[in-house]
């Protein structure tokens, strides 16, 4: 493959990395002539459940959402799209060297650099989960250290596009993820959020401390069982230099209940704070990672001094772009038929995040001229919340979905299609949000309506039997496994009543509770 040209654009030059989900490959940028980094995800071999055009939907809308995240810790990407049969995901060329590496150069590893690594780590992780974003796959062969000492994050929603669903197992039967670095939840297929990302981050600061991550074993499952039932060994017992607070942080990041662990990634940032070294020391040495703690954004001493930047343009404007107003219509009047003509243009070209701008700009417009509870408002703020969720900006979505949900509900009572419509949206935004008890509370606040149409003459289980396989990994998040395997097993017998034993649903239950089973067995 070497020499093969992707997109009339992008040689590859050499083979760095291969793995379950691609290759990595460097590469030169014709058009820009730069080196660059080329990802390549081939859909067939990883989407024999859903399909190589589903997988392709997944790469494109999580590339989207993915490049709303600017930070200097995560690498940026250039480019994205589909060549012959491979998706590929170009990204700037980090030099330096991953961290597994950089441990094994200095082991055992300064816990001043330890502390320094994990705090970077925490900026990069408030930054995503903002989003809100959910890594999947920390580890210590996703992340750089260059030079200067900084940390830069790599794969950043890989993980993701091989499965955007987080309450789904992939077509072989495992949770996404390595199994070292995978939280309780994540190894027994539930639902992820940011907190399963702050237990990665707890196995891959263990392993920096100790020179091992806190479970092992020889097999896969055998793994995944001591991350459900095993408490980790402190570190201090290993390190008696370590202080005590770093511990007790560790400890609390590898907590088994999500709800024991850190609120986010600011909360551990401020108890790494203290520990970082004092501003105005001299790094330690070459790629020394507190560098940036101790002289932020300094010169290299033994560099020649860099040419002068050139001038920068002015920013781009942040506001959203303006609505156009009709012909013969009075200044400043925005005309609320032609942004909707314009949101189905930009909708229907995949600019999902202009159409976003339109739907914002106009929507005070249209209350003002319509009234708020007007049918055109209404349809606005529905078309809104939709494309939002499809923008992943679930954090804005969800006031939008509870103010519809509560309105038709006042209007057409609880068991409105409509309003439980609204309501279940909600649910989900709640769930890719992290929030894993207000989602379980709304689904099942929402179930029992969908149960009650299920059981109606000609009625359809399809959003019921949803809801109830969500409930199921939501259990397993919250750890109550127990309860988790037995709701997940009476969907299974409802599946197999109502479909058949070879419906898709039946066969992903089947396989979960077999890999959960093992698991526990293990």
């Amino acid at each position: 493959m070497n020499g093969r040209v992707i997109a009339d654009r992008y040689e590859l030059a050499a083979l760095i990395g291969q793995g379950g989900m691609g290759q990595v490959w460097t590469a030169y940028d014709r058009r820009l002539d730069r080196r660059v980094a080329v990802k390549l995800l081939r859909p067939d071999h990883m989407a024999a459940a859903t399909g190589a055009d589903e997988m392709r939907r997944r790469f494109v809308r999580e590339c989207r959402v993915t490049a709303q995240v600017s930070h200097p810790g995560l690498v940026t990407v250039h480019d994205a799209g589909s060549d012959a049969d491979d998706l590929y995901l170009v990204m700037q060329h980090v030099d330096g060297a991953d961290l597994a590496d950089h441990l094994a150069e200095h082991e055992p590893y300064p816990w001043r650099w330890a502390v320094a690594v994990a705090a970077q780590l925490c900026a990069v992780l408030a930054a995503v989960h903002a989003v809100p974003i959910v890594h999947r796959d920390l580890k210590p062969r996703n992340v750089m250290v260059k030079p200067d000492g900084t940390v830069t994050v790599l794969d950043l929603g890989v993980a993701s596009v091989v499965d955007t669903d987080t309450t789904r197992l992939t077509h072989t039967g495992s949770p996404i993820g390595s199994p070292a670095y995978m939280a309780p939840e994540q190894a027994m297929g539930g639902a992820v959020g940011p907190y399963t990302d702050l237990y990665a981050l707890g196995v891959l600061l263990h392993e920096l401390l100790s020179g091992t991550v806190p479970f092992a074993g020889s097999t896969a499952l055998g793994v995944l069982h001591r991350h459900l039932y095993e408490p980790p060994q402190p570190v201090r017992r290993l390190r008696p230099e370590v202080p005590g607070p770093l511990e007790a942080l560790v400890l609390r990041l590898l907590a088994k209940d999500p709800a024991d662990r850190p609120s986010g990634a600011q909360e551990v940032y401020e108890a790494l704070a203290p520990l970082l070294p004092a501003p105005g020391a001299a790094p330690a040495g070459p790629m020394d990672p507190t560098r940036p703690f101790l002289r932020p954004l300094a010169p290299w001493p033994d560099r020649a001094a860099a040419p002068a930047a050139p001038p920068q343009l002015p920013p781009p404007p942040t506001h959203a772009p303006p609505v156009p107003a009709p012909a013969g219509a009075p200044a400043g009047r925005p005309d609320v038929a032609a942004a909707v003509d314009e949101v189905k243009r930009l909708l229907g070209e995949g600019r999902i995040t202009q159409a976003v701008d339109v739907l914002g700009a106009i929507l005070p417009a249209a209350a003002a001229e319509h009234g708020e509870h007007s049918a055109v408002v209404r349809i606005l703020r529905r078309q809104y919340a939709s494309t939002l969720m499809d923008d992943g900006q679930y954090r804005r979505a969800l006031p939008e979905l509870r103010r519809l949900a509560d309105d038709r509900a006042a209007e057409a009572g609880p068991a409105d299609p409509q309003a439980l419509q609204y309501r279940y949206d909600a649910a989900l935004c709640l769930e890719q949000l992290g929030e894993a008890t207000a989602a379980l509370a709304e689904y099942r606040a929402i179930l029992p309506h969908h149960e009650d149409a299920r059981r109606q003459p000609g009625g359809d289980a399809g959003r019921a039997f949803d809801i109830r396989h969500r409930i199921g990994h939501l259990l397993l998040t919250a750890g109550d496994h127990s309860a988790a395997h037995r709701h997940l097993q009476e969907l299974l017998y409802d599946t197999e009543r109502t479909y058949g034993p070879y419906h898709p649903l039946a066969a992903e239950l089947r396989r979960a509770l077999q890999h959960q089973q093992q698991v526990r067995g293990a």
